[in-house]
């Protein structure tokens, strides 16, 4: 099933490109930044990113902003409060949360790819709220509850 997820362009980013799939099966769509100036990321300091655009999907979709692995590995760069979620009924600029996390100042340039946007179908859900619920062998292990490996 195709979902049509509409894209807004905001005034003064028509040279930045639109979310790209960067080959013919990835699953996430590249996002480029929209920043005015480079912005320069220090060791472990952290900064809101603009994309330059707005978007609309159908309500039973949520996007995904997730680090690009190629920025994780080489630089230490990756999103905070990943993976990011964007509801369906926001219609703000879609804005990235990155964070320098490696030994070195990074610099962020205009239109370059910062992160990645993937889409997923969100099941409609009832909570029920019960007094007891029903027992499985796992039980309340949690955290690390099956050891090391």
């Amino acid at each position: 099933m195709l979902h049509q997820v509409l894209i807004k362009k905001l005034p003064g980013t028509e040279d930045i490109p639109l979310p790209t799939r960067m080959s013919e099966w990835a699953a996430g769509f590249d996002l480029y930044a929209a920043v005015a100036e480079p912005v320069e990321l220090k060791p472990g300091e952290r900064a809101l990113i603009p994309t330059g655009f707005q978007m609309a999907m159908p309500g039973e979709l949520e996007a995904q902003v997730r680090p690009r692995s190629g920025l994780a590995l080489k630089h230490g760069i990756t999103c905070l409060n990943s993976p990011g979620t964007i509801d369906a009924d926001y219609r703000g600029e879609v804005k990235v949360l990155l964070a320098n996390l490696g030994t070195v100042p990074f610099t962020i340039n205009r239109k370059e790819r910062i992160a990645q946007m993937v889409f997923q179908r969100i099941p409609q859900v009832e909570l029920a709220e019960a007094d007891e619920l029903p027992e499985t062998a796992r039980g309340e292990g949690g955290f690390g509850h099956t050891g090391r490996r």
